[in-house]
């Protein structure tokens, strides 16, 4: 969640007196007041909704939720002029891929909405920018550059310039070394022989993304009226999204919206503000919400949440800047909001049971107390995965592996897990930069099909990986593990030499993990191949066991 500060005097201005009721409308409208004192007013925002995060933003919307400007807001923009185009080179597509662009023209700014500017920047690479490794966005002054624009990377010593706040030229790898935000965000290029930038026909680097802007082209000040905007990341759909938000504020501060063209072999326009169509159903909505709305009141409900609703088709059309529509399930969430959950009349289920425990969740927790107990962090990933995690990383592309895949599925999480253990390696691997030793583990459910049933088969895992470790040690913690659960080693459970070459264990430092003569898993050492591939610095053990729970019930 993000902290933003409007003034007070402003928010009077649009809103009416900073009384209680105005407060509780402003709970009520899902963004709780933080703190507020004579001259600042202090909102939390969620990480649902980004394109609150400025003052333009956030007016726009709870003016439609007050009823006085409702449904979808239209927006004009114009299309791309002469020479409003960015160059994608094909040396990013392994470092920083994609970018989304575009040019806001007759700008008047003053200090006020220059706070403004900065802060909506902050608050996005924090939130949805995903402290700038999903989105880092670059805002210029048109004035100083020349298009056409290039993204491209280049080798470290090659990139000089003068970076933000600085008096001093320095190459990419000074900049990572002795300037604040390269020292912050220096992870973000850890292993990369070229970093990315932006450089203007002229051949003035304009940034270093995800890192600095240049101090010569990148400082917007008041007398600044054009700008250029670029967000840069991974996600081409979520750069988009960032963009429409950042273009639409500025709209609302006087701009005006100019598309560009982007050359990724193909060509794509940005910023593109056509909304999202999403189907909904009244009898659904009702049901899930338990009022009895008629369709006149479902639709005056959806357009005060800044929606259009087609009575016609039953659709509603979302604004391209909301990131957070993705289902019917998300209007409705929507209409509750607009509806009061204050109006909604608590009533008590008509069923009588008795509550108690699941005996499945007892143990879990027993087994997540006693790993806990030795130090290890326990880690909750999505059931949701991809092939590459599972597949090329972990060096099974010979092995034919048969997944349940996620039909139309929104994002690069496509299939469900079918093992923990790919999970845990990501996991390192995103905190490579973190204090050693690092020891984690999960418990949760990974997934097959089952054909004779023509159904999906769960089931519930425990796996623990320590780096740096070894096998004796994580052999340790197993063992230790089971001696708590009353199970000794050389009994129920032993340990045999494996039958078969697993790819991402060093042969010979792999076991097969026996319990009452049945195999429910394995232990060993990753290989060093599979450690390069996750591009993990230290060496992994791990264990990863099925069926143990449903053994101690």
């Amino acid at each position: 969640m993000a902290i933003i500060s409007f003034s007070k005097k402003r928010f009077e201005k649009d809103f009416g007196k900073f009384n209680e009721s105005l407060q509780n409308k402003i709970a009520m409208f899902g963004t709780p007041i933080e703190s507020f004192s004579k001259d600042e007013i202090y909102i939390e925002i969620f990480p649902n909704r980004p394109d609150l995060l400025s003052y333009s933003g956030f007016k726009r919307a709870f003016l439609s939720f007050l009823g006085k400007k409702t449904k979808l807001k239209e927006y004009t923009i114009n299309k791309p002029e002469k020479d409003y185009d960015v160059i994608i080179d094909s040396s990013v597509k392994n470092i920083r891929p994609y970018t989304a662009c575009a040019i806001v023209k007759e700008l008047q700014l003053d200090d006020e909405k220059i706070k403004e500017l900065v802060e909506m920047q902050e608050k996005i690479h924090i939130t949805l920018g995903r402290k700038r490794k999903k989105v880092a966005i670059g805002i210029y002054p048109l004035e100083k550059i020349k298009l056409p624009i290039t993204f491209k990377a280049i080798e470290p010593d090659k990139i000089k310039f003068i970076p933000l706040e600085m008096n001093k030229e320095l190459s990419g790898l000074e900049i990572l070394q002795k300037h604040p935000a390269g020292k912050e965000y220096a992870h973000l290029l850890a292993g990369k022989i070229k970093f990315p930038i932006f450089i203007d026909s002229n051949k003035q680097i304009l940034s270093m993304p995800p890192i600095i802007n240049s101090h010569s082209t990148g400082k917007v000040t008041s007398q600044t009226k054009d700008i250029f905007i670029e967000c840069s990341g991974n996600d081409f759909k979520i750069l988009k999204t960032c963009l429409n938000i950042i273009v639409t504020s500025l709209n609302e501060m006087g701009g005006e919206i100019y598309q560009m063209n982007l050359h990724y072999g193909k060509k794509e326009i940005t910023p593109d503000l056509t909304p999202k169509k999403i189907k909904i159903s009244l009898k659904n909505t009702n049901k899930l919400l338990g009022i009895e709305l008629k369709e006149k009141e479902l639709k005056k409900l959806i357009e005060k949440m800044g929606h259009n609703y087609n009575s016609k088709d039953n659709f509603v059309e979302v604004a391209s800047w909301r990131t957070d529509i993705l289902h019917e399930v998300d209007i409705m969430e929507d209409v509750a909001i607009a509806y009061g959950y204050e109006n909604f009349i608590p009533a008590i289920p008509e069923i009588a049971t008795i509550g108690k425990e699941n005996k499945k969740e007892v143990i879990k927790k027993k087994l997540s107390e006693i790993l806990s107990g030795l130090g290890m962090i326990e880690v909750s990933n999505y059931h949701l995965t991809n092939k590459r995690y599972q597949i090329e990383k972990m060096n099974l592309i010979k092995k034919q592996e048969e997944f349940i895949e996620v039909k139309e599925s929104k994002t690069e999480y496509d299939v469900l897990r079918k093992n923990l253990t790919h999970l845990l390696l990501k996991n390192f691997s995103e905190n490579i930069d973190s204090e050693y030793p690092q020891q984690i583990f999960e418990i949760g459910r990974v997934f097959c099909e089952e054909k004779e049933k023509q159904g999906i088969k769960e089931k519930e895992m425990i796996a623990a990986a320590i780096t740096p470790g070894n096998f004796t040690k994580i052999k340790q913690i197993l063992e230790y593990l089971f001696k708590m659960i009353g199970k000794e080693t050389g009994k129920e459970l032993i340990f045999r030499e494996a039958t078969e070459i697993f790819p991402y264990f060093i042969t010979g430092r792999v076991a097969e993990i026996i319990f009452k003569e049945k195999r429910i898993g394995l232990i060993g050492e990753i290989h060093p191949k599979i450690l390069k591939n996750w591009k993990i610095k230290m060496p992994v053990a791990l264990f990863e066991i099925e069926n143990i729970i449903e053994e101690l019930l």
